[in-house]
């Protein structure tokens, strides 16, 4: 880890006021509010902060976005709006080396497109897979208690999954349905989630910081669907960093 990169984290911290209580920090950097990685990792970042609640954590992001979209994405993920930053362009992803994804010189949805079909974004064709054929080795995401609106016209309980594929663990198309949903409230309000559309392909990355706000953990995203290292477990990374 170089000083001079852990200067620029240092003075993220300082110019956004990432102050928190003084333990660790985790702060992430989202492509477009709009990006289909931006929604999963803040629903599960959520639901890990509601879940560890004991933890001397603090989660913030920054996001390329405007304040309506910022309001809609909080809303529906339940993301904190004090611990969101939205900007207008993707100068701190350059300043840190975050991916901008593929650029081919058509536009960015094009560059989106091709990532989605697997070019420069190798892993994607393997997790969309995974959203359909389920995952043994990964957590189930509804319970049998949820109920789940897809699409605004196919109404069922989590029980449905259950009943026909068990539970314990991610079955199929379960994690294809999340991402639906997601997909659906992004297209429902584009306008305001896509601030502007060449920066579809712009990455994402994450730093955990320890109480002195050095950096223990860096990740810096390159594929659609791949904001964490590991996708069956993506914020594994935390349960072993920070301890009960």
């Amino acid at each position: 880890m170089t000083n001079k990169f852990q200067n620029d984290i240092n003075n993220l911290v300082e110019e956004f006021n990432f102050k928190g209580r003084g333990g660790f920090k985790l702060i992430v950097l989202f492509g477009l509010l709009g990006d289909f990685d931006s929604f999963e990792y803040a629903i599960n970042l959520k639901n890990f902060i509601d879940n560890h609640q004991d933890n001397n954590l603090d989660v913030f992001a920054i996001a390329i976005g405007n304040q309506n979209g910022k309001e809609k994405f909080c809303n529906f993920t339940g993301f904190s709006k004090e611990n969101l930053m939205v900007v207008s362009d993707n100068q701190i992803h350059n300043n840190l080396k975050v991916s901008r994804g593929l650029d081919i010189g058509l536009g960015g949805w094009i560059n989106m497109l091709l990532m989605l079909s697997g070019i420069n974004s190798f892993k994607t064709i393997q997790e969309v897979f995974r959203g359909y054929t389920g995952d043994s080795k990964a957590k189930q995401i509804y319970s049998e208690l949820d109920n789940i609106d897809v699409l605004k016209f196919l109404k069922f309980s989590g029980n449905s999954f259950r009943q026909v594929f068990g539970d314990g663990y991610l079955r199929p198309f379960e994690l294809a349905t999340f991402r639906l949903n997601n997909m659906n409230e992004i297209i429902q309000n584009w306008s305001d989630y896509i601030l502007n559309e060449k920066y579809l392909p712009q990455r994402g990355a994450s730093f955990l910081l320890n109480e002195k706000n050095q950096i223990i953990y860096k990740f810096f995203s390159r594929d659609v669907l791949g904001y964490s290292s590991n996708m069956r477990d993506p914020l594994g990374f935390l349960s072993n960093l920070i301890k009960e």
